[in-house]
């Protein structure tokens, strides 16, 4: 008796356990200097987990639009003010959380253009029935997508032609919101290390494509890197594919 007595002083003194609180997190994945990642480029895909456990604690992908231009990227934004409305890309999901837990958001994008994804992590601690809302937990993915493709051409050389976004998908062209003449797109044929030639690519008359040529490249097997960077940001890309320089034809 004097056993279960002592039992029930101990709990009574450690009082009731937590109950968990149902939390709702909003997060969104934002192009640096530009939109939101949603599903005009596959969106970017999420993982929340216990950073101090590493529970898994949710997975998801946004979905959605890329969000007003104007509210975005002209009108003067207040302090506290949104950028985003219903109709931005997020992905929304619940916690179940019983105390304060330090969460770690891994987030990778943009799924729909594999060759330009890049991983993002941060970290923040959400607190048991304080919803993240509004426009939520912002991650901010710098970088530019390129779109390669390469034609051999008979007399030996490439032909070389690439679309270059920001990473929410928005279009750079000659005084655009994402000026063409900021941006400066070149293209190397490597053999190994070393690099056997180089050209920049112009802008080709239509919004993000860029276009060049590569001449007198002996024949054989070789990569292509393409990389694109803008003079006022940060942003840049780089992707790599092998190509193949043809053998001019035989003349008789």
């Amino acid at each position: 008796m004097k056993a279960l007595a002592l039992s029930a002083l101990l709990l009574a003194a450690a009082g009731p356990a937590a109950r968990a609180e149902v939390t709702h997190v909003r997060l969104r994945a934002q192009s640096a200097d530009a939109k939101f990642i949603g599903t005009h480029t596959g969106g970017v895909g999420i993982t929340l987990t216990d950073a101090r456990t590493g529970k898994v604690l949710a997975r998801g992908t946004t979905t959605g639009g890329t969000g007003d231009t104007a509210r975005i990227m002209t009108t003067p934004h207040q302090r506290g003010a949104a950028i985003a409305d219903g109709d931005t890309a997020a992905f929304d999901t619940v916690l179940d959380l019983n105390e304060p837990t330090l969460v770690r958001a891994d987030a990778v994008g943009p799924l729909g253009r594999p060759a330009s994804v890049i991983h993002v992590s941060s970290e923040a601690w959400i607190l048991p029935g304080r919803d993240i809302g509004g426009d939520g937990w912002v991650l901010t993915f710098p970088g530019l997508v390129i779109e390669p493709s390469a034609t051999p051409e008979a007399g030996g050389g490439l032909a070389i032609a690439a679309r270059v976004t920001l990473m929410c998908g928005c279009p750079i062209q000659p005084g655009g919101l994402w000026d063409a003449a900021n941006y400066t797109v070149e293209a190397r044929l490597l053999r190994g290390r070393r690099q056997i030639g180089v050209t920049r690519l112009a802008y080709a008359g239509q919004p993000s494509q860029f276009a060049g040529a590569l001449q007198g490249v002996a024949p054989g097997r070789y990569r292509l890197r393409l990389t694109a960077t803008d003079a006022r940001t940060p942003n840049a890309g780089v992707v790599e594919q092998p190509v193949r320089v043809l053998r001019p034809p035989a003349t008789h």
